[in-house]
């Protein structure tokens, strides 16, 4: 699968909902019902992010709920990106851009969204082949106004901006131009997770699900 193709995936995925929630699973035995409550709530497309052990079982429990789009977040390594594959991601996303990275998701046919925070980033991946791309971390770097000031020089290139994306500053993001939607991780409380709260998760998934696109 070519970059291009694989971008024309992720943009397609990044289309469904304003907002991606990226989930740290703890306890994969949750990870269905958490699955559930955020589909219900209008976010069909699941970032799970490879930082604890649980995060394949959950890919997997997570991908066989029906409406969804799970992939897997943190992906770092090719081993990383087969494992996720195996467990059933439907893409990958990661914080950079790694040769071996591209090499890999090409030949697992598994669509990347790499990535980028820099213009000469951003310039590496589209001459890869990528246009569809994630900001990251995006409110460490400038927020949406440093997102806002690459759409000039850049415009073919779209971006999912990731990390430090609250619900108050959201809106500064999705009114972008370049801005297709954002990863938040607010949806998903390790406190609502673990107590079973899938109503109040599904509440805020609703409201995110409602914010606006410019």
């Amino acid at each position: 699968m070519t970059p291009e193709l694989q971008s024309r995936r992720t943009k397609a995925l990044c289309e469904l909902a304003p907002v991606i929630p990226v989930i740290v699973i703890r306890d994969a035995a949750h990870a269905a019902d958490l699955a559930r409550a955020l589909i219900a709530g209008g976010l069909p497309v699941l970032e799970v992010t490879l930082r604890s052990d649980a995060a394949l079982d959950a890919i997997r429990a997570m991908s066989a709920v029906e409406g969804g789009n799970v992939g897997a977040g943190t992906v770092l390594t090719p081993d990383d990106a087969k494992r996720a594959k195996d467990a059933g991601a439907t893409f990958a996303v990661s914080p950079g851009l790694t040769d071996r990275l591209i090499t890999a998701c090409a030949d697992l046919e598994l669509p990347l969204l790499p990535g980028t925070v820099t213009a000469s980033e951003v310039m590496r991946a589209l001459d890869a082949g990528f246009d569809m791309l994630k900001f990251f971390p995006a409110e460490a770097v400038g927020g949406a106004p440093a997102l806002k000031s690459l759409a000039g020089p850049l415009p073919k290139v779209s971006f999912c901006p990731t990390g430090g994306v609250t619900p108050q500053n959201a809106n500064s993001y999705l009114s972008l131009p370049n801005v297709v939607c954002v990863g938040g991780s607010w949806i998903v409380t390790d406190a609502d997770a673990a107590a079973g709260n899938w109503q109040a998760i599904e509440d805020r998934a609703r409201t995110a699900a409602a914010l606006p696109r410019g």
